[in-house]
């Protein structure tokens, strides 16, 4: 049997397990054109051209092809690819709202096609298959939830292991260690952060560690720029947090289809406080007041609230962490693949 093609971008260290799971189950050839991902990683990945991979997706290889949003010609010449070569095209969708630039707005007719033309779609939630729905009639759409491998994530953790992790973050042990996790840019609500921060009140010997780099500075008391932290190096720092914090903004350019950070301080039973304007809180794992938080995008009173309120002991804060774990343990990477096995399985490609 020919394989399944998988046009993307980038091969990152989250995606290994699940495109493990999935070559498990159908036999892909991975076709990425940016970043073929970690050497040795043992995927079947070739790096190519966007041009080039759209010439695979035609060549007759495949017996489907599945492609990720992103690249100015990789998704199109894709879709397109497969259509010559009359093998089904299945679309892998993370967007929940359409960028709002007038770049975005020319393209968002292209785009719309390939939404209703493909013969399925995955998408990565339930917030991106309501949006789907708004724009496609033609039915098979399925959820390929987004995970992390729980093997690197949802690791024993020792106590000194925990307790190293705080003091490097900078908090006392009767302190309250708040954590945020990614890239120091605009969109991600840094901002926001700093200033529902500054407005919480807090236990002596609390911190606010931001682990992550990019030009978004961060100072004040009691905040401490650890810059990037290894993959390695996260789960501890996880389980010695109080709470990890998501407070992504959306913008004209930019609404987080989901935010993995979630899920990984999830699988160490440490609850999040996520904005709405999180893929991961609208898509069903960050759920306000079972196993998370949730407060309005850009809001630091709201914000400020919900930190505090984590911060008078431990009464809210096990509870919605121990929920964080279950809920998380659901979302793995042989789930992940059994969505998009779905979707080749209804347009007749199913192994």
């Amino acid at each position: 049997m020919k394989p399944v093609a998988l046009v993307t971008g980038i091969v990152s260290d989250h995606r290994v397990a699940p495109f493990h799971a999935l070559a498990e189950r159908e036999e892909i050839e991975i076709l990425a054109w940016d970043d073929p991902g970690p050497p040795g990683s043992g995927l079947p990945v070739r790096a190519v051209s966007q041009r080039a991979a759209a010439r695979a997706a035609a060549s007759g290889r495949y017996r489907a092809v599945i492609g990720g949003l992103g690249g100015r010609l990789a998704l199109p010449g894709a879709y397109a690819g497969a259509r010559r070569a009359g093998v089904p095209f299945v679309l892998w969708a993370s967007l929940w709202a359409h960028p709002l630039t007038a770049a975005h707005a020319l393209s968002f007719l292209p785009m719309r096609t390939i939404y209703r033309r493909a013969d399925a779609v995955a998408t990565y939630g339930p917030h991106v298959t309501r949006y789907v729905e708004r724009i496609r009639d033609a039915g098979n759409i399925f959820e390929a939830p987004q995970a992390v491998d729980p093997a690197v994530f949802a690791r024993p953790v020792s106590d000194a292991e925990a307790a190293a992790a705080r003091e490097r973050a900078g908090a006392a042990p009767e302190g309250f260690l708040a954590l945020f996790v990614g890239r120091l840019v605009p969109e991600k609500g840094i901002a926001t952060l700093l200033g529902a921060w500054g407005e919480a009140t807090l236990p002596v010997g609390s911190a606010l560690a931001f682990a992550g780099d990019g030009p978004v500075p961060v100072a004040g008391p009691a905040v401490k720029r650890l810059g990037p932290v290894g993959r390695d190096e996260l789960p501890p720092l996880y389980a010695a947090a109080d709470v990890l914090i998501l407070p992504s903004l959306a913008t004209a350019t930019f609404r987080e289809p989901w935010g993995l950070v979630c899920n990984e301080a999830m699988h160490q039973g440490t609850p999040v406080i996520a904005s709405d304007a999180v893929g991961a809180a609208a898509g069903g794992l960050v759920v306000d007041g079972r196993t998370g938080l949730v407060v309005p995008a850009g809001d630091p009173t709201a914000l400020a609230a919900r930190i505090s309120a984590l911060a008078a002991g431990p009464g809210l804060r096990e509870p919605l962490g121990a929920a964080a774990r279950e809920h998380v343990s659901e979302y793995t990477p042989q789930h992940w693949a059994e969505g998009m096995s779905r979707a080749l399985a209804a347009v007749g490609a199913g192994k």
